[in-house]
């Protein structure tokens, strides 16, 4: 593993970050009244082609090791892709980023529920902030199913990540890349053809550059967090809502109103507050075992 200063590394994040921004302007451009189903398989089949050749050269022992939780992981996962697709075409694109962010703060009780770490103060405080700032970006006055989708979107994303801990500890970021989606195309697949709507073979384009994006950001953060301490770089992720504002200005002209600004500075802030702690934290302990 090559050497990454903490510099590099956080500017290797932001650059995947504003990468990221670029697969959701993507499923945003897709027409009101498109197939969803149907992109949202192309999108996985798009993924299972990229990384097979990358699993190719990996070892396969024990590949399908802990398929149970590939397994739903991968339907949790195509469930949240379909739910994302829905939301980026109803709302802005920063609004519907701003709330994809909840994730974190709805791992904390997940993390409590499944298992069982217990919720300091600091992150009660963290959770309870950044509900606050989710309900100020919704306006529950005028919530809606598209505010609904992107925090189902949001519970998705924190499932899968608390999910994570589940998996066997050989399988490499290509193989758990490769089946978290391989799993779920048997079930896209049956959706697409329920929905029943004429196949559009230019949103496989759309579909595979939205994919290429979202497994460019997925690379340089395995690159990063195996090289330097999550807790030292973790703020740089935030620069992806900054990426979602810039792009649906230019490209979306979408303004983001006074709430949405509000909003998610009551969930980014308390986030990164929370970051440095635990980072302090974790030297503290580190310097009593030294």
């Amino acid at each position: 593993m090559p050497k990454i200063s903490v510099g590099l590394a956080m500017t290797l994040l932001i650059i995947g970050n504003m990468i990221a921004v670029f697969s959701d302007a993507l499923i945003k451009t897709l027409s009101a009244d498109g197939a969803v189903y149907q992109f949202v398989f192309f999108r996985q089949l798009s993924a299972v082609l990229i990384l097979l050749p990358f699993c190719l050269f990996s070892k396969k022992n024990g590949l399908f090791d802990g398929l149970k939780w590939h397994v739903l992981r991968g339907h949790i996962w195509l469930f949240g892709a379909i739910f994302m697709v829905i939301a980026l075409n109803a709302m802005p694109l920063a609004t519907a980023n701003a709330i994809f962010y909840a994730a974190p703060l709805l791992m904390l009780p997940l993390a409590m529920i499944f298992f069982q770490e217990k919720l300091t103060r600091h992150s009660i405080a963290v959770a309870i902030l950044g509900f606050i700032g989710v309900l100020i970006v919704v306006k529950p006055t005028h919530i809606n199913w598209a505010a609904i989708a992107a925090l189902i979107v949001a519970l998705t994303m924190a499932m899968n990540n608390i999910l994570i801990r589940k998996l066997p500890k050989h399988h490499n970021v290509f193989q758990v890349l490769l089946l978290t989606n391989l799993v779920g195309v048997p079930a896209a697949l049956g959706l697409t053809l329920w929905e029943d709507k004429p196949w559009h073979w230019a949103s496989m384009l759309t579909a595979t550059g939205s994919t290429t994006f979202i497994l460019i950001y997925a690379g340089i953060c395995v690159l990063v967090y195996r090289a330097v301490e999550a807790s030292k770089i973790a703020s740089a992720e935030y620069s992806g809502l900054l990426g979602a504002v810039a792009v649906g200005i230019l490209w979306f002209d979408e303004i983001p109103d006074l709430s949405m600004t509000i909003g998610t500075a009551f969930i980014i802030i308390p986030l990164i507050w929370f970051a440095k702690i635990e980072a302090k934290k974790k030297r503290l302990e580190e310097q009593i075992k030294g």
